[in-house]
């Protein structure tokens, strides 16, 4: 399965992800057992990343909204740097260590 076919199941999907991910945290930490702890903690990976997923989602969404409004970034000028010019006869070093 690809990830952008993962992303719009993920978009498909309407019940909350994060509503999802509190529900296993509360179902991991009910966990007496190792195995059973691993598992469930395994589970609540997963649901963290689908929330990753659903906020990235939602981001791109809004920078492609966002990024079609002409004038919302502006450029940043190149700071412009002068050379120092020396009198003639005299180098000039940087110091290397203070």
């Amino acid at each position: 399965m690809s990830i952008a076919t993962e992303i719009l199941s993920l978009r498909r999907d309407r019940s909350s992800s994060v509503k999802t991910l509190l529900a296993l945290i509360d179902w991991e930490h009910q966990a007496w057992e190792p195995e059973h702890r691993t598992t469930r903690h395994f589970a609540v990976l997963e649901a963290a990343d689908a929330v990753l997923m659903n906020v990235a989602a939602h981001a791109a969404e809004a920078e492609n909204f966002l990024g079609g409004v002409p004038g919302t970034r502006r450029a940043v000028p190149a700071p412009r740097r002068t050379r120092r010019r020396s009198g003639p006869g005299k180098l000039h070093q940087r110091r290397l260590f203070a």
